[in-house]
C-alpha cells in the first residue's frame, strides 16, 4: 500500500450538535487520518471560541484550524468593543462569513454550539460553502451519513442534560462502528448557564455494535469445537 504521509490531514469524522432543555451538547470522534494512514488517534475535533460558545470541525484539518483561530480573534475584539461576552448567533454568523467569502478554497464543514443569555442553547450548522442552518439538532462529516435515520427516531423535545449527552455518546459510537474514517474516543462538551462541562469517554469505554460482538451460537462455534473422539466398539 502507497501512503504518502504529506498529504492533507483530514477529519473524515464525525461530529454533532444537540440542544436540550437549559443548554447544548457537542460531540466528536477523534480520528485524524492522511489517506489511509491514521496520524492522530486522539485529536480534539471541539474547539473552544469564546468562553460561552464552541464549534466542532470537520474536513480539513487545517482548513477548519484555520478558520477557527480568525473567529475567535475577531471575537476577542467583539468582545472587548462590546464590554460583554458574544452570543451564539454572531459567532456561528462570523464563522459562516469566513467560510462563504473563502468558499472556493475551504473543505471544512463545521457545528458551533453554545449558550448565551438571550437566547439560550443554540445550534447552527455550517457545512460547505458557507451555508447557516439554525437546528435543534446538527450532524456532520463522513459518519453522518449513517445517523441521520437514527436521529429522526431518537432525539426528542425537551431532553435532559444526561439524555441529551448519552444520545451524542451513543451516535458517535454508532458512527465509528461503521464508517472507517470516524475512530478513537468520543470527546463531549456541555454548554449551559452554569458553564462548560468535557467530558471524556475511551474507545473501549463504548457500547459495542452487531458486527463488533462476538458471534453467540453461531456456525463458526460449531467448527470451532473439537472434533468429538471416535466411539470403540
Amino acid at each position: 500500500m502507497d501512503l504518502n504521509l504529506n498529504d492533507e490531514h483530514s477529519m473524515g469524522t464525525t461530529i454533532i450538535g444537540v440542544t436540550y432543555d437549559g443548554g447544548v451538547v457537542l460531540g466528536a470522534d477523534s480520528r485524524t487520518s492522511t489517506g489511509m494512514y491514521v496520524a492522530n488517534r486522539a485529536s480534539d475535533k471541539i474547539t473552544q471560541l469564546t468562553d460561552n460558545v464552541y464549534v466542532c470541525r470537520s474536513g480539513s484539518a487545517a482548513d477548519s484550524q484555520i478558520v477557527s483561530d480568525y473567529v475567535r480573534y475577531f471575537l476577542h475584539q467583539h468582545t472587548i468593543q462590546l464590554g460583554q461576552p458574544a452570543t451564539v448567533k454572531v459567532a456561528a454568523n462570523l464563522v459562516r462569513l469566513m467560510a462563504y467569502n473563502n468558499k472556493n478554497m475551504l473543505q471544512t464543514g463545521l457545528i458551533v454550539g453554545g449558550w448565551d443569555k438571550y437566547e439560550g442553547g443554540k445550534i447552527y450548522g455550517i457545512p460547505l460553502g458557507g451555508t447557516i442552518v439554525e437546528q435543534p439538532f446538527a450532524i456532520g462529516g463522513s459518519g453522518s451519513s449513517y445517523l441521520y435515520g437514527f436521529f429522526d427516531q431518537a432525539w426528542k423535545e425537551g431532553m435532559t442534560k444526561d439524555e441529551a449527552e448519552q444520545l451524542v455518546v451513543k451516535a458517535v459510537s454508532l458512527a465509528i462502528a461503521r464508517d472507517g474514517a470516524s475512530g478513537g474516543v468520543v470527546r463531549t462538551v456541555i454548554v449551559n448557564a452554569d458553564g462548560v462541562t468535557r467530558n471524556f469517554h475511551p474507545g473501549d469505554s463504548l457500547q459495542l455494535w452487531h458486527e463488533e460482538l462476538e458471534p453467540q451460537n453461531s456456525l463458526l462455534d460449531i467448527l470451532n469445537t473439537a472434533s468429538p473422539e471416535p466411539m470403540n466398539f
